[in-house]
């Protein structure tokens, strides 16, 4: 088993790095404020629920093919961002004429945690990243590596949440002050969208 020391020390690094501007807290924080703060916790359950995947995929070696197939990591990254832009799409109509038929309605909070769990698992990434930083704290002699992953992965996870629970309600807070105004309102959803398309460029920019 990893020892107390190591799993303290990765827990902190997992909470500085929730807290480093990145297209996860970026995500929950652009839902917090378009749609509330129970929107934004939804999202970072599902962020939390596709990081569950990531972890499985560096325990069993899945991540590896991201890394030597080139088309694989083509597609998936092409499929996170037209979701990304399909979202900016969605915030950018969001609003736009209260009261008409176009108008969108709220999201269930079983699709606002889809949408976690989309974003995250489509961002292949986030799967490159545990299998560089997960084995850094990982060690044979302390037990079977598969197990140590998942307990690290496990943490990350516990991190994470911590993270974008804080930022959910500070993000929710400051859009639910701007909700009363049809042109603040207006301008929350366009940065949503913009922020939707810069994560949907920088994802589809970026190389393994």
């Amino acid at each position: 088993m990893i020892s107390t020391g190591i799993l303290l020390a990765f827990f902190t690094a997992s909470v500085i790095l929730a807290l480093a501007p990145g297209p996860d807290n970026l995500f929950v924080m652009a839902q917090s404020a378009q749609k509330g703060r129970a929107a934004g916790i939804f999202v970072t359950l599902g962020l939390a629920t596709g990081l569950i995947g990531h972890t499985v995929a560096v325990a069993f070696g899945l991540a590896a093919v991201l890394r030597a197939s080139a088309l694989a990591f083509t597609m998936l990254k092409g499929i996170g961002a037209a979701y990304l832009l399909y979202l900016a799409w969605q915030a950018f109509r969001a609003g736009v004429a209260p009261g008409s038929k176009e108008e969108l309605r709220p999201l269930s909070k079983a699709a606002l945690y889809r949408r976690g769990i989309i974003m995250n698992l489509t961002n292949p990434k986030v799967s490159l990243f545990f299998m560089a930083f997960l084995p850094q704290f990982a060690d044979p002699r302390h037990g079977s590596m598969m197990i140590q992953f998942f307990q690290l992965g496990g943490i990350f996870i516990m991190a994470t949440v911590i993270v974008f629970g804080l930022i959910s309600v500070v993000a929710g807070g400051l859009g639910k002050k701007f909700s009363s105004s049809a042109l603040a309102q207006k301008i929350v959803n366009r940065i949503a969208s913009a922020v939707f398309i810069g994560l949907a460029l920088k994802l589809a920019l970026s190389e393994r």
